[in-house]
């Protein structure tokens, strides 16, 4: 493979990595709108205990999507804009989203999977160029 189309590749990657940070927020967010939503009608029909329980509760989970945007969305999303920029350092934090994406079946092990095979034909490419 050449190297344009493995450039070409590094692009599409990159792409894919934005969509899926954006979706990954866009889920976080509904999760949130969701489960306030259901706190809320709880809310009102507890009595006064379990409202304290309740409010200890919803103040956990308000930090639920910070936390999943945080951990899963924010590294995908500069991994594909360091792709798409064609940045140096985006190759290593693009190869540790990939693997830690393997686990996110069936979409995100698709996107792991081709993460690492553009980076093991990169590798390759290189190695022969040497």
């Amino acid at each position: 493979m050449d190297a344009q189309r493995l450039d070409g590749h590094k692009k599409v990657l990159g792409i894919l990595y934005v969509i899926s940070a954006a979706l990954t927020t866009l889920g976080a967010l509904l999760i949130n709108a969701l489960l306030s939503l259901i706190f809320t009608f709880a809310f009102e029909q507890a009595d006064p205990e379990e409202q304290r329980v309740m409010d200890f509760i919803m103040a956990l989970t308000a930090y639920l999507p910070a936390i999943i945007i945080f951990v899963f969305a924010l590294p995908t999303f500069i991994a594909g804009i360091g792709l798409l920029t064609k940045q140096s350092w985006a190759v290593i934090i693009s190869l540790i989203v990939g693997c830690l994406k393997l686990f996110s079946f069936p979409i995100g092990t698709a996107i792991g999977v081709y993460a690492i095979w553009i980076f093991s034909e990169d590798q390759k490419l290189s190695r022969t160029a040497s």
